[in-house]
């Protein structure tokens, strides 16, 4: 794993540029990669392909301003006693146009779960009057006389606005695909993807985290924190956002995605989470084997990989051993791993949090995750807005690259998805 900036630039740059490497903004390179610097000293590798279009944009087809226009009115309210009451009151997304039969999630009038239950469970979900859920508004019993006490929301957040979601293609120039990696990968295991997109004229971005890949590794725990990890995803959203962007996160670079969603709701068109996880908020595991002390951890470094090939492809042959070395995944030091999983702290990312996106969500898991189980992201489409689950039987953990051509196809339906406009309008269906 490289320890330094002047490490990581040898490690991409070497042989392909003599010039000197600065602290700048942004260092292009003739091989397609970039080195932001974030902060001072902080600089990350990214992937930058943008191709060369005319300066003239096509003309806007009549109706395209209400085209795909959603409304998006949603009543959230956390009562006191931990429960989440989640109304949808808007228009209802009509998900049989993603073709996802397989673990689809349409949204639901109302949803209601208690926000201990443990995120691996499913949450109990009914309309209101449902037998044993209490309605909004009501509370328990009163010992005394049997009448409904009224309950005090503890918070209430009403969502109320239009979101036009339309098709994504690779000739509008005013499109962006941010591909964000997880814990020990990379930008490089996301190589079927950008070549994909690539080639049909998108726009994609595809940054190393800090300490993983040939971004620079800062020997200081506290520069692996969600925080210090989603400024520097800022930062480089802000630097190559157009006005459609579309995140792609695989594990914890969903966080990343949410957080940036929640951030920049106007720029973020749509979001794909592939084997994310619920919508829980971020705590490091007090049992986790990467918060042993540092000397035992890197001790263990060389199991790691091997652990990780068991547990994060559904076959473990030479082709899946190949790809872990290519794609540089669990590539990255003892001490990167250990600050990494410690600081994955992020209270605010909690159901309310995801339950207030207004959206389109894809979630993509591959059944043979031992990381995340399925049963986390069905339970992430219940809470979001708007969301479709497609589980992928072939996959495990790192499902885009044991399936790529599958995980390539669906995505790209995804970006080109469009809801059909409501009937009556005079514009008839649209896909």
């Amino acid at each position: 794993m490289l320890n330094s900036i002047t490490e990581g630039f040898l490690c991409c740059l070497m042989g392909k540029t003599t010039n000197a490497v600065g602290p700048l903004d942004s260092v292009e390179s003739s091989n397609g990669y970039s080195f932001l610097e974030v902060k001072p000293g902080r600089i990350l590798r990214v992937r930058h392909s943008a191709p060369s279009r005319p300066p003239a944009e096509p003309a806007e087809e009549p109706g395209a301003a209400e085209r795909g226009t959603v409304h998006c009115k949603r009543k959230i309210t956390l009562y006191r006693n931990g429960q989440l009451v989640i109304e949808n009151l808007g228009d209802a997304v009509r998900s049989e146009i993603l073709h996802c039969s397989n673990g689809t999630a349409e949204p639901s009038s109302t949803v209601e779960l208690e926000l201990s239950e443990l995120a691996g469970q499913a949450p109990a979900q009914g309309s209101a009057g449902t037998p044993g859920c209490s309605t909004p508004g009501c509370g328990a019993r009163d010992a005394a006389g049997g009448k409904r006490r009224k309950r005090k929301p503890k918070k209430v957040i009403n969502i109320d606005c239009k979101k036009q979601i339309t098709s994504c293609k690779g000739t509008h120039g005013d499109v962006v695909l941010f591909f964000i990696h997880g814990v020990g990968g990379s930008l490089d295991i996301w190589k079927e993807q950008l070549d994909f997109f690539t080639k049909l004229g998108y726009e994609v971005v595809a940054p190393d985290l800090a300490g993983h890949g040939c971004s620079s590794a800062p020997q200081i725990a506290a520069a692996y924190t969600f925080y210090a990890l989603a400024e520097d995803m800022r930062a480089v959203f802000k630097r190559y956002a157009k006005k459609r962007n579309i995140l792609i996160g695989h594990s914890y670079g969903v966080s990343f995605c949410t957080f940036l969603a929640h951030e920049y709701p106007d720029l973020v068109h749509k979001v794909i989470m592939i084997n994310g996880g619920g919508p829980t908020a971020l705590e490091p595991s007090l049992c986790s084997i990467f918060n042993m002390p540092t000397c035992v951890l890197h001790c263990l470094s060389p199991c790691l990989a091997w652990s990780f090939l068991k547990a994060g492809f559904a076959r473990q042959g030479a082709k899946e051993k190949q790809l872990l070395k290519e794609g540089n995944a669990f590539n990255v030091s003892s001490f990167v791993l250990r600050a990494m999983m410690s600081g994955q702290y992020w209270p605010e990312g909690d159901e309310v949090y995801h339950a207030e996106l207004a959206v389109p969500v894809l979630l993509v898991h591959g059944m043979h995750d031992k990381f995340v189980p399925v049963e986390e992201d069905q339970r992430m489409a219940e809470i979001l807005l708007i969301a479709f689950l497609k589980v992928i039987d072939e996959g495990s953990h790192m499902v885009m690259m044991e399936c790529p051509e599958t995980v390539n196809t669906l995505l790209h339906e995804f970006v080109l998805w469009e809801p059909e406009t409501p009937a009556g309008d005079g514009q008839g269906e649209k896909k």
